[in-house]
């Protein structure tokens, strides 16, 4: 009889320390519990996409209020689902492509999509976020390039007013002279010739240049000063909280009347009133004819007159000089308002507005982020390579089933090595010559086998 085995006794073996988890499976657990919360960020990701859609694609639309409201809810529906359905297939099935060439295409196939999102929904969500700002400052814009040119329109007209002292000098001294020569200081005779009426003339003609300058200064005040006012009501639209499509209408009537301002301002300019008025001193300039009682006083008088008309000459080019130099200055052509909408003001000032437009994409690319994250976690996993599951972590599901199949293996090898064990049969005597006869109370071997 074989010695029998001895278990081993419970005390001679040591106490195992506790086995620590796999990181892998740690990994594992931590996807499964994380794919409802997977789901629902994209689904509310893809919501709040489609509600800023919504609120961007209606500022587009024309027509009755009814068809804006349908039409901006379908496209925004659309939108909404095609986004979600997207980052869900992507999280699906990106993470399990393990070659080379299927990861490359699925790559690219995320950002032609994300690129084809950015299209039909980020600068729509832009418009929603950043639409009124836009706008706003493309009024700010215009207020300026309409002040800039108000000022140059006005520094034009009142231009001329630089001549004012001029012609009032000018004016002044032939009154002087015209004294001078009653008194007989010019000719040597006093009384009031020939050359007191020109010189008389000449002083009344250059007086009323001046005073025409003068009220045209007046004219330019007061066309500035109503400039100034549709300004200050286009800043006060620009700086106002009301709804940005009212400020915009109000805001083109009022620069459309500040044009009109600006057109007068250049027509009020008096420099062409003072080139004419030069060119005619000179060019219509009529000597009288010596009016002397005697031949020796009509000689001085000639002379006089001759020097006046030299004076006179002299006095038209230096006015024509400055009137040409005023008439030389560009002219002033202000832009006309171009009315905008929240997206096409987001669009031309999109560099002012970076913060808006990122947050617009984050919104709808943000799930880029976690179909990254899912990547790396299934690449650890395989790299880890997943463990046999402990009886610690198993369901009691999973454990009779377990259990099931361990007494379905147990039975199949018994059966297995049953049948191949081969069969140990005893032979029965033989009665050779000279052998001996077998012991009678010896039993065979097969036999004893049924002896209970």
């Amino acid at each position: 009889m074989p010695p029998a085995v001895e278990p081993a006794a419970a005390s001679s073996v040591p106490n195992l320390p506790t086995t620590t988890i796999p990181v892998a499976l740690l990994l594992s657990r931590g996807v499964d519990k994380l794919e409802v919360m997977l789901k629902l960020t994209t689904a509310i990701l893809a919501l709040g996409a489609g509600v800023y859609t919504y609120l961007g694609v209606r500022e587009l639309l024309n027509g009755s209020p009814t068809t804006v409201f349908f039409a901006a809810l379908i496209y925004s529906v659309a939108v909404s689902v095609g986004i979600y359905a997207f980052w869900v297939f992507l999280m699906q099935f990106m993470p399990h492509v393990v070659d080379r060439t299927g990861r490359v295409l699925m790559f690219g196939c995320m950002i032609f999509g994300s690129l084809m999102i950015v299209a039909m929904s980020s600068w729509l969500n832009a418009s929603a976020l950043a639409g009124a700002a836009a706008i706003r400052q493309h009024l700010a814009i215009t207020v300026q390039d309409y002040t800039r040119d108000l000022d140059a329109a006005n520094s034009n007209a009142i231009a001329a007013q630089g001549l004012l002292p001029d012609i009032q000098i000018a004016a002044s001294r032939f009154a002087k002279l015209a004294d001078a020569e009653r008194a007989g200081s010019l000719t040597g005779t006093s009384g009031s010739g020939t050359v007191v009426q020109l010189l008389t003339q000449m002083s009344g003609q250059l007086d009323s240049l001046g005073k025409e300058v003068e009220a045209s200064g007046k004219r330019v005040a007061t066309l500035f000063e109503e400039g100034g006012k549709h300004l200050a009501k286009m800043r006060e639209l620009v700086s106002d909280r009301g709804p940005i499509s009212e400020r915009s209408d109000g805001f083109a009537t009022e620069s459309l009347a500040l044009m009109g301002v600006i057109a007068n301002l250049q027509q009020t300019s008096v420099a062409p009133a003072v080139k004419r008025a030069a060119a005619s001193l000179s060019s219509t300039f009529i000597a009288p004819s010596a009016g002397g009682r005697s031949v020796d006083l009509a000689e001085r008088q000639t002379a006089v007159v001759g020097k006046v008309e030299s004076a006179i000459a002299a006095q038209a080019a230096s006015l024509a000089g400055a009137a040409d130099k005023i008439l030389d200055m560009p002219r002033i052509e202000p832009a006309r308002f171009q009315a905008m909408s929240p997206a096409e003001a987001v669009l031309r000032y999109a560099g002012d507005f970076i913060p808006s437009w990122a947050g617009a994409i984050s919104i709808d690319l943000m799930p880029a982020v976690l179909v990254l994250i899912l990547c790396v976690v299934h690449a650890a996993i395989r790299r880890e390579g997943l463990p046999v599951a402990s009886a610690s972590s198993m369901t009691a599901a999973e454990m009779m089933a377990a259990l099931k199949m361990a007494r379905e293996v147990e039975q199949a090898s018994r059966a297995v090595h049953e049948t191949s064990e081969p069969q140990r049969e005893v032979a029965e005597p033989v009665n050779e010559p000279g052998g001996a006869a077998t012991d009678e109370n010896v039993t065979a071997l097969s036999s004893a086998r049924h002896v209970k």
